[in-house]
């Protein structure tokens, strides 16, 4: 059976080396000293470890049951779920006037990275309901909030959003759910939606949809989509259940992975549903909870390499196979362990440094929302919105890559499911498709937010790391092995973006260009993470830190990605240079 441990002594290393949280001008962050977030990342690693890891296998082969209509979920959810609302993991970050606990975005996402890597399907039950809740209360009408808040926040109530349907994804103009407006100021909501995450099962007495859906009469397309608050159970004004609305689950979908979790096909028969927000601005809200959870599925894709990771670098240590050509490692056993060979070092190295450079990005991502939201910081938000692509896009592409790379230490026991890696694999598999695919992403990035504000954000981002290089270039050992190629590869994602403004009247070539801008600007920024984290390693070690060989193993693992990795970003160059004509060559006809 695969292992777990949560990385709490590198969460903390991001948390107060790195982005230095008890030291930020930000409403709740002086509250975060070392002893208390050492408190919440080490209860949360036990609970990931303990509660929820021995579920993950469970989860995978048994899956979810629909019987009757209703959905069962796999032996050990409905108590684990108990556990984790009696522990108010899932209200941590929620207002406390609706019964959260008020901490910072930040500390919400540190506790959800070892929910995660232990067991992703079940984390969703309650990541889904966060993300419904930050709508609402984005949104909603202040008797919506007191009406549906509460309940959701202690999960006694979970949340889901349905966004597509049979006919349409990413295009959802093309939607044909319909409201109807009733005499009282409701409405009714008919259609079908499909690939709903935890739309149906029996962990919460009550399930709170969020639906995208056209008020008849309204705008053609995407302008004409609104967003309505859709109970399971129709809620009385005293808070008490009522009866069954008109929404049902009408299959789980068989899938790849995520198995714990019942993604589901709604049915929507006339369901009394209320709008959330103006009419015809459900994408507006709707998004709100969207950019939350693409901030969230980057951090299921590197979450789900760590958890591959951790059980890869065990293999490799207790495997024995072959010799090392430099001499035996373990003469008295029959050969020497995995590790010894280079290139399996080369595989754990990969790994490694990706793991944990995203681990800095997501952290960075969650400061910037807290920094935007708390302070009305609008650099912040602008840095975040550019952001969010990037690592949805990159993280989720990179964490399925290396959970196959950890899938390949085990040589043929990989793909046996008897050693457990194969899921990894499969439940990464989705986070680089839902919550927008991730060529969207990329069409996001190069298409929308490059160009927002004027360019201000980007410009700003290369203004960030022209500073930070400047700053430290007297650093002789900063700036040879870690400044150095991190101007290189900016100049190269400078480049890619001054080549996109000169081709702007040949859209073809910058929207062909978009997915290796997307991974080249990934690079950059897991470049940017590992540069500041050796700079804070390094300061730790001269103020005579304890553990020098944590600080000494970060500084090597940064070595290795700025060397072996981060170069990459002049074949991204070279690709965006070719244009589109090679990619757009061929008639449909001919492929």
């Amino acid at each position: 059976m695969p292992i777990y441990n949560a990385p709490n002594k590198d969460i903390q290393f991001v948390l107060h080396d790195l982005l230095k949280v008890s030291e930020q001008d930000i409403p709740g962050f002086d509250d975060l000293d070392r002893d208390f977030t050492s408190a919440v990342v080490e209860e949360a690693g036990k609970v990931a470890s303990e509660v929820l890891h021995p579920l993950n296998v469970v989860g995978d082969t048994e899956g979810c049951v629909m019987e009757n209509g209703v959905v069962r979920t796999p032996t050990g959810f409905k108590e684990a779920f108990e556990q984790m609302k009696e522990g108010g993991w899932t209200a941590m970050d929620c207002d406390p006037e609706y019964g959260g606990q008020g901490l910072p975005y930040v500390m919400h996402t540190a506790a959800q990275e070892p929910f995660v890597s232990a067991n992703m399907a079940f984390n969703m039950y309650q990541g889904l309901t966060h993300g419904a809740y930050s709508a609402i209360y984005a949104h909603g009408s202040d008797e919506q909030k007191q009406k549906y808040l509460p309940k959701m926040v202690s999960c006694e109530w979970t949340g889901t959003m349905n966004l597509t349907e049979p006919h349409c994804g990413t295009d959802l103009g093309l939607m044909r759910t319909k409201a109807v407006p009733n005499d009282d100021g409701s409405y009714k909501i008919s259609g079908q939606k499909i690939f709903i995450s935890a739309g149906e099962h029996d962990m919460a007495e009550n399930i709170i949809h969020l639906v995208l859906a056209k008020i008849q009469g309204g705008p053609e397309g995407i302008k004409g989509v609104s967003l309505f608050i859709v109970p399971k159970f129709m809620v009385n004004d005293d808070g008490s259940l009522g009866a069954r609305n008109g929404v049902a689950c009408g299959k789980i979908e068989e899938k790849m992975g995520i198995h714990g979790n019942s993604t589901c096909v709604m049915n929507y028969d006339e369901a009394t549903g209320y709008l959330v927000g103006e009419e015809h601005k459900g994408m507006r809200a709707m998004f709100t909870m969207m950019n939350e959870a693409r901030l969230g599925v980057g951090l299921q894709g590197y979450a789900q390499a760590e958890s591959a990771y951790q059980n890869a670098v065990a293999y490799a240590n207790d495997r024995l196979q072959g010799r090392d050509v430099t001499g035996a490692k373990n003469p008295d056993g029959p050969a020497d362990p995995l590790i010894v060979h280079p290139d399996i070092r080369r595989n754990l190295m990969d790994q490694k440094s990706f793991v944990e450079g995203a681990r800095a990005f997501t952290f960075w991502g969650a400061y910037l929302i807290d920094r935007a939201h708390k302070n009305q910081d609008a650099e912040a938000d602008g840095l975040i919105s550019l952001m969010t692509p990037v690592i949805k896009g990159f993280l989720t592409d990179k964490g399925f890559e290396y959970a196959t790379a950890a899938q390949q230490v085990y040589g043929g026991h990989g793909y046996i499911e008897e050693w457990g890696m194969s899921q990894y694999a499969r439940d990464a598999r989705i986070a680089m498709i839902y919550e927008g695919a991730n060529g969207v992403q990329a069409l996001d990035l190069v298409g929308r937010k490059l160009a927002l504000d004027g360019g201000k954000h980007v410009m700003a981002f290369f203004e960030m790391i022209k500073t930070f290089i400047k700053e430290n270039e007297g650093n002789e050992a900063l700036n040879k092995d870690f400044l150095t190629p991190l101007k290189a590869a900016s100049k190269d994602l400078q480049a890619a973006g001054m080549y996109f403004m000169q081709n702007a009247t040949k859209p073809n070539n910058a929207l062909s260009g978009s997915y290796d801008f997307m991974h080249m600007m990934g690079h950059v920024c897991l470049g940017l993470m590992w540069a500041r984290m050796a700079k804070a390693a390094m300061e730790a070690l001269e103020g005579g830190a304890s553990d020098t060989e944590f600080y000494e193993t970060k500084i090597a693992t940064g070595r290795y990605y700025m060397a072996r990795q981060l170069p990459a970003t002049a074949m991204h160059l070279a690709r965006i240079n070719t244009g589109g004509d090679t990619i757009m060559a061929l008639e449909a006809a001919n492929f």
